[in-house]
C-alpha cells in the first residue's frame, strides 16, 4: 500500500489476513480481485459480490404491458433486479413468468399497496436503485364534457401515484446509496390539445413534480435523482389495437403527420431512455424532463 493507493495484495485465499485485505479493498472505490478456481475460493467471491451488489434493483408501475414491460425488458437485459407491478395480476403473472422477474400486485391510487409494495422489496432484496411512475390512464375529453369524477379519476392514476410512489420510496432508495426516480409523462404534458384537458393536466403536473422531488433530493441528499420522461405517439397495443379498430379512418396516417420524422415512436425508444436515465452515465443529469417526440416540439 502507497499512501492512499492499494498496490496489490498477494495471498491464501479464506484465510483471516485475506479477508481483512478483501474488506481494505472494498473501501475503495475502485479496483480488481482474482480468485482462484477451488470450491472454498467460491466462499470468499460470494461474499465480495454480496458486498458489492453491483446490481440495482428496479420497480416499474404498469410493468404488466406495454412501455412498462419494454422498459423492465431492457433493464433486466443491463442485469438489473426488476419487480414489476399493476393491478391487473392475470397479466402481470405472465408477464413475470415471460420475463423472469419478480411481481408486485398494484392499485398505485392506494397509499398502503404503495407501503406494502415497499416493505416487500426492503424485506426481499434490502434496497431500491430505481423506481419507474410509468402507471397511467387516458380519459375525459374537453374542459365541457369532463365531468369531476373523469377529472379526478385521470389525476388520481397519472398524479397522485407518481406523488405517492417517491414519497415512499425515498427513505429505501436513500438507504441504498443511490437512485434514480423515472416519471413517465407525456408529449401532452409540454404541448396541450383541445380535447384532452385531464390528460394535459396531469401530466404536466409530473413534469412539474418531478423538479420539485430533483431539487428536494438535491437538497437532502445528493444520492437520488429524478427526471421526466414525455413521449410521443408510442406503438403500444393500445394504440396498435386502436389503429387497427377503425382502418377507415387512417389513425395511424394522422399520427404520424404531425411528427417530423414521420414515424411512431417504438416501446424499446422510450425504453431506451429509461435505461439511460437509470444509469450511472446519467449521474449529473436530474430536474430535468426527456423529451422523445421525433421533434413535434420544435415545430
Amino acid at each position: 500500500m502507497t499512501k492512499n493507493k492499494i498496490t496489490a495484495v498477494l495471498g491464501p485465499t479464506n484465510t483471516g489476513k485475506t479477508f481483512l485485505a478483501i474488506e481494505t479493498m472494498l473501501s475503495f472505490s475502485s479496483g480488481m480481485m482474482g480468485f482462484p478456481l477451488r470450491l472454498l475460493a467460491r466462499e470468499v467471491y460470494d461474499k465480495v459480490v454480496k458486498k458489492t451488489d453491483p446490481n440495482k434493483v428496479a420497480l416499474i408501475t404498469g410493468g404488466a404491458q406495454g412501455l412498462g414491460k419494454e422498459m423492465a425488458k431492457s433493464m433486466i437485459a443491463q442485469s438489473a433486479k426488476v419487480f414489476i407491478s399493476d393491478i391487473n395480476e392475470t397479466i402481470l403473472a405472465e408477464t413475470a413468468k415471460e420475463l423472469s422477474c419478480d411481481y408486485i400486485v398494484l392499485d398505485v391510487t392506494n397509499e398502503d399497496h404503495w407501503q406494502e409494495a415497499i416493505k416487500k422489496i426492503k424485506h426481499d432484496i434490502g434496497s431500491l436503485n430505481i423506481l419507474v411512475n410509468n402507471a397511467g390512464i387516458g380519459g375525459g375529453g374537453d374542459v365541457e364534457s369532463t365531468d369531476l369524477e373523469q377529472w379526478e379519476l385521470v389525476h388520481k392514476v397519472n398524479l397522485d401515484s407518481v406523488f405517492m410512489g417517491c414519497k415512499f420510496s425515498l427513505p429505501l432508495m436513500r438507504d441504498s446509496g443511490n437512485g434514480s426516480i423515472i416519471n413517465i409523462s407525456s408529449m401532452s404534458g409540454i404541448v396541450a390539445s383541445h380535447n384532452t384537458s385531464a390528460y394535459n393536466s396531469s401530466k404536466a403536473a409530473v413534469r412539474h413534480l418531478s423538479k420539485s422531488v430533483a431539487l428536494h433530493c438535491a437538497k437532502s441528499t445528493n444520492l437520488v435523482r429524478c427526471n421526466s420522461i414525455h413521449p410521443v405517439f408510442t406503438r403500444t397495443a393500445m394504440v396498435q389495437s386502436m389503429i387497427d379498430a377503425a382502418p377507415e379512418r387512417n389513425i395511424e396516417e394522422k399520427l404520424v403527420q404531425q411528427i417530423p420524422i414521420r414515424k411512431l415512436a417504438e416501446p424499446i425508444d422510450i425504453a431506451n431512455a429509461a435505461v439511460f436515465l437509470a444509469s450511472d452515465e446519467s449521474s449529473f443529469i436530474t430536474g430535468t424532463e426527456l423529451i422523445i417526440d421525433g421533434g413535434l416540439s420544435a415545430t
